[in-house]
């Protein structure tokens, strides 16, 4: 998991760089996986004093009250201290948020200002969006936000963001990734400020994960055999099977990454850099060698030794 100090440091070689808001947005939304929901709160830091204040807030419901503190081992008398929470990787602190407190500080870090005191009073506030509407009408090349309606209440019971393709990341129990069409989202708005209709990045490679199958997964898993990632008796067949899964998990522990198994890009990115780019290969044949130092050569590089035979 990735820290705050990593992501404030992120956020601003990213801005160096010249990408977009939209490319930022993303890059963000990958980076903060797994960090923590806490009802109320958007953004500060993950601390025991913070949690326990919106813990112990009136209008906390019981349930997330209960959440805040069962993912809290010094809430929870687990531990006196922050040392080794999930939360705090490497002592550095993640932040909390909840589902459109997460919505607001993704859009605030490229400048863009989203009111509205919950998710359904940040929808129906019409100076937040370019255009809104229902989900089956959402461009899938665009970053907006999306919504779920509750039919029963008529409000907006839940809200992330649409990174492109159908892909939600949103935070509920902590920031995970979904899809339109695993959540039931209904509603989506693309905010005022992201420069037009500025179209999500097109990514190089498909999204793969346990399950999937084609020439990505082969490139994946020969990427992964190069680095020295055991993928027998299978090799680089196409098939993601827990194999595959599991040497991804180990590279993206490596990597620093979100170690969840599924190959998006920030984890193509770190296999394209890790295995560098493709180089043209050539064989070199070197004549009348002595033995001793052809096979120092051979056991160096590789390759074959071939006697010769003097007529």
């Amino acid at each position: 998991m990735n820290s705050a100090v990593q992501l404030d440091a992120e956020l601003q070689k990213w801005k160096a760089e010249g990408l977009s808001k939209a490319e930022i947005v993303v890059k963000q939304c990958e980076f903060m996986l797994e960090w923590p929901y806490v009802w109320g709160a958007s953004g500060q830091d993950c601390t025991p004093d913070k949690r326990r204040y919106y813990m112990n807030r009136d209008v906390c419901p019981e349930g997330d009250k209960n959440l805040i503190r069962k993912r809290c081992q010094v809430l929870n008398g687990t531990k006196s201290s922050c040392s080794g929470c999930k939360y705090h990787p490497n002592n550095e602190k993640t932040r909390i948020q909840d589902c459109q407190g997460f919505d607001k500080e993704v859009m605030k870090a490229v400048g863009i200002t989203l009111s509205g005191g919950g998710a359904t009073s940040m929808y129906n506030n019409n100076t937040n969006w370019q255009t809104k509407g229902i989900i089956a009408n959402m461009p899938l090349d665009k970053v907006c936000c999306v919504f779920k309606h509750d039919s029963s209440t008529g409000k907006m019971e839940h809200t992330g963001i649409h990174i492109g393709g159908g892909q939600i990341i949103h935070c509920s129990g902590e920031v995970k990734r979904g899809s339109t069409s695993e959540k039931g989202w209904t509603h989506f708005g693309i905010p005022k400020g992201m420069d037009g209709d500025i179209p999500v990045p097109t990514p190089t490679h498909a999204t793969i994960r346990r399950g999937s199958t084609g020439p990505d997964v082969v490139e994946c898993q020969t990427d992964l055999i190069k680095l020295g990632y055991d993928l027998s008796p299978y090799g680089a067949d196409g098939k993601f099977g827990a194999k595959t899964e599991a040497a991804v998990k180990k590279f993206q522990t490596v990597s620093g990454l979100n170690a969840d198994g599924i190959v998006g890009p920030m984890t193509w990115d770190a296999l394209d850099k890790a295995v560098g780019p493709t180089a043209e290969l050539y064989t070199v044949t070197i004549q009348h060698l002595p033995k001793a130092t052809a096979e120092e050569i051979v056991g160096k590089y590789g390759g074959t030794m071939t006697k010769e035979v003097k007529e």
